[in-house]
């Protein structure tokens, strides 16, 4: 058994999944006894080499349950490896005082980080995110393998089965029959099946002419009411703001207080003046 755990340990679902589900196969399976006498190693005295030994133990059983996830879509590997996170958090809680099988109490663990990656990887769009909506998608999605569209009856029974309103059962049906589709057109589409794609149905508000139209209006008249306001200041204060906004090379404060033999702190306090009377005559 110790050869058949040390091979186990350094594989991975995702690097050779054949054989590492014909590794898991050769790790013995635990006897009741041994089991416990394990899981209280662990529990009283947090032995790891105990936590290790029953998770390898195990792996076999969380194979088989990510089998049954196959028809997602999803690759195995992946299913595995989340299952096996799941195994791992059920080890670390189980309690070997209650009398049930470490297998037993898994399952719930197991089953639930699987779910949990199933829900953020089938599609892009998340298809159910309440309690109730994820118990539907995983039941519904069984039923879908052997129904077309549910009749009323069919639909009315699912609704029976998980407690929940028959109008809930339709809109995951249509949530199951629904697919991706890319935002943008694919490189390899042709002209003739392009532009279905959805970027091509936005919009496109730069395009409107009357919204053009109203942002030359509004930058004509920006330009005017800023020239009067430029005529309203004295030469002085006139090309400090030139030379300091407007014009495409910029003059720093020192350059004009040189220019007009001021310290630059009185060329910040005239541009300063100069600045807040344009602001008033433009609101104006």
């Amino acid at each position: 058994m110790t050869k058949n755990l040390q091979t186990v340990e350094w594989m991975a679902p995702g690097a050779n999944l054949a054989a590492y589900m014909q590794g898991v196969n050769t790790v013995a399976v635990l006897s009741a006894e041994q089991e416990r006498a394990l899981a209280e190693d662990l529990y009283y005295r947090e032995d790891l080499d105990a936590a290790r030994r029953l998770v390898l133990s195990h792996l076999r059983f969380v194979v088989h349950i990510a089998r049954s996830y196959n028809g997602y879509g999803l690759p195995l590997g992946d299913l595995i490896q989340e299952g096996n996170l799941g195994l791992m958090k059920a080890v670390k809680r189980f309690n070997p005082e209650k009398g049930v099988r470490l297998v037993s109490f898994a399952v719930h663990w197991v089953k639930a980080e699987i779910h949990e990656y199933v829900l953020r990887n089938w599609r892009i769009v998340k298809v159910a995110t309440t309690k109730a909506q994820r118990k539907l998608f995983f039941n519904l999605r069984g039923a879908k393998k052997r129904l077309a569209w549910l009749t009323d009856s069919e639909a009315q029974a699912i609704a029976d089965d998980l407690g929940v309103e028959v109008k809930h059962v339709r809109e995951m049906e249509q949530r199951l029959s629904a697919r991706d589709a890319a935002f943008d057109a694919s490189t390899d589409d042709d002209d003739e099946s392009s532009y279905q794609a959805p970027a091509y149905f936005l919009e496109d508000k730069s395009a409107d002419p009357a919204l053009q139209l109203e942002q030359a209006d509004s930058e004509q008249d920006n330009s005017i009411r800023m020239a009067k306001a430029l005529e309203e200041l004295d030469d002085r204060s006139r090309d400090i703001i030139h030379s300091r906004w407007l014009e495409e090379s910029k003059s720093t404060l020192h350059d004009l207080a040189d220019k007009y033999g001021v310290s630059a702190e009185r060329i910040r306090q005239l541009e300063q003046n100069a600045m807040k009377k344009v602001r008033t005559i433009m609101e104006a």
